[in-house]
């Protein structure tokens, strides 16, 4: 069944899609916004640890379905699993209108002028595909600031001497540190170093309507109880209905973008709430899927002029998928330094982020969120039992007793690091799902030692009697901070979309979301994200008129 005709499908109601169908429907383009999941309630999804751990019992809290959503993963050494959304390796976001900003743990990172520019800066990586991105910092500055006053963030850079400049403060105050937090500033002061608050998409302070947050321990993982916590399900999305040119399609799943004998996007084939298959045309059409889903249905969008999927004549859709290694280490103090006031993570410092001796970028340290009972089970020194009675009384004993400082690493973009579709494994409407190959570059690990040791000393420093690193940066990357597999780039043929996320061939298609960044930083990248919806979003809605973004 055909559809009205819009000026815009966005697919996708996270970070990116989100911001990208407000933008268009406050400046009057008409917008179908498509969710393959539901509206998040937060009474579906209350406090419940186990919930949140996504087991085969009781399923993905924020989606997508496990049963109907399976990926392949393929091993270093060739070994194929078929994988879904509650087991390991799938790297899995949410799937809900918000998707991982219902449930994320909110930091909010500007990248810093050098993430725009490894290259230049460090010089090529053998067996990389690094590359500078065809935007600067200095580009994408306003559009940070114009996510952190509409969407909310907490913070203050005056003690960070390494953020880069910014031409207005965060619009809300930064957190107080809780009890672990203040031991790991005054511990890494004592070093020399320079620790500061977190910032933060949760408020502080009431703000834009909606409530302060209330310090609840359950908050990384989960939705907020009382929606002080900042994504675009209660900010720009509600904005751009009440315009009355956007309508929100949930529980859609996007079956391919369709491509005409003219190299233009004519619209998406779709299956609805009831399995039913619609066609929705459109001007244009942006994809917000995440790197993974985005990079999966481009490749399933085949056409005359596209055999290999949308924009993908060169081979570049699916290539160089980043994630994050997330690296540290643990210590055991002999009191209780954890009070467990959420949200947990509210210290971190970024004096390794760049400029380290033999290393490309690095990455942020910080203190962890709190770290709930099941989830603390994993966490044990080397050597510890792993069951039984000794098992339970370190758990019983150590639990606020653990302090953690640990930071996401800047991975090196790698071309064989990719998404891809698997031919034979389908999913519930017979689409052939995302298969996920390859492995971090050697660096990352390398990185991660030198960033654990850096942890590892901090807390020494602090006064934990027994240490160990928890090193990351080996096997497949990707995960919830997933991107890369449409990076920009100013050429075609080494690049999946120009600096303004639109398609290289194709010139009414349009990608916002992880996929556009050529690396993925040493921090989340949520807020990057949400600057990367206003930058192609606002590109979009001021070149609009031109007849180039229009199918005819």
């Amino acid at each position: 069944m055909n559809k009205k005709r819009v000026n815009a499908v966005v697919i996708g109601a996270g970070a990116g899609g989100g911001i990208v169908a407000k933008e268009l429907a406050v400046n009057g383009l008409s917008v179908v916004l498509f969710e393959r999941g539901k509206w998040p309630v937060y009474d579906e999804h209350p406090n419940d640890e186990l919930i949140s751990q996504r087991t085969e019992v009781l399923g993905s809290p924020f989606g997508p379905d496990h049963e109907k959503n399976p990926r392949v993963v393929v091993e270093a050494d060739g070994r194929r699993h078929i994988v879904t959304p509650i087991a390991g390796g799938y790297s899995n976001n949410a799937a809900c209108v918000g998707s991982g900003t219902v449930s994320y743990g909110a930091m909010a990172w500007r990248f810093m002028k050098e993430d725009f520019q490894l290259k230049t800066i460090y010089g090529p990586v053998e067996g990389s595909t690094l590359e500078d991105w065809p935007i600067t910092y200095d580009d994408l500055e306003p559009f940070y600031e114009k996510a952190e006053w509409e969407i909310g963030v907490s913070g203050d850079d005056a003690s960070n001497p390494f953020a880069p400049h910014r031409r207005k403060k965060q619009p809300m105050p930064p957190f107080e540190y809780n009890h672990e937090g203040t031991v790991i500033y005054n511990a890494a002061k004592r070093l020399g170093l320079h620790p500061f608050p977190i910032p933060m998409l949760r408020n502080s302070v009431r703000y834009n309507q909606r409530p302060a947050c209330i310090r609840n321990r359950m908050c990384c993982g989960f939705a907020c109880p009382v929606d002080a916590k900042n994504g675009t399900q209660n900010t720009v999305i509600p904005i751009a209905l009440k315009t009355g040119n956007c309508e929100v399609r949930t529980q859609c799943m996007i079956a391919e973008i369709v491509i005409n004998e003219k190299g233009k996007a004519e619209g998406v084939n779709y299956f609805d709430e009831k399995n039913k298959g619609h066609f929705q045309p459109a001007d244009i059409v942006v994809v917000s899927g995440g790197a993974i889903e985005t990079a999966r249905l481009l490749l399933n969008s085949k056409s005359k002029l596209f055999p290999r999927g949308a924009g993908n004549n060169y081979d570049w859709v699916g290539r160089n998928l980043q994630g994050h290694a997330y690296t540290g280490a643990f210590g055991l103090f002999d009191y209780d330094i954890l009070d467990l006031t959420g949200p947990g993570a509210t210290v971190a410092l970024c004096d390794f982020n760049h400029h380290n001796p033999g290393m490309v970028g690095g990455g942020l340290l910080a203190n962890e969120f709190n770290r709930l009972p099941y989830l603390y089970t994993n966490i044990r020194p080397p050597g510890s039992a792993r069951w039984g009675i000794d098992h339970k009384k370190f758990q019983y004993e150590m639990y606020r007793r653990t302090s953690q400082v640990v930071g996401p690493i800047q991975e090196m973009p790698a071309f064989d690091s990719r998404v891809t579709v698997d031919d034979n494994v389908k999913d519930f409407w017979g689409l052939p799902v995302a298969r996920l190959s390859g492995s971090r570059h050697p660096l990352d690990y390398e990185n991660c030692r030198f960033l654990s040791a850096k942890a590892e000393e901090i807390l020494k420093e602090a006064g934990a009697y027994h240490t160990w690193q928890s090193v990351g940066g080996r096997g497949l990357s990707g995960g919830q901070h997933q991107a890369g597999t449409a990076r920009m780039g100013n050429d075609k043929k080494t690049s999946v979309v120009n600096r303004f996320g639109q398609m290289h061939e194709i010139d009414n298609l349009f990608i916002a979301d992880g996929s556009l960044m050529v690396n993925n930083g040493g921090f989340n990248p949520a807020l990057t994200i949400m600057a990367l919806g206003y930058w192609v979003g606002g590109y979009i809605a001021n070149n609009f008129s031109s007849t180039k973004f229009r199918t005819g």
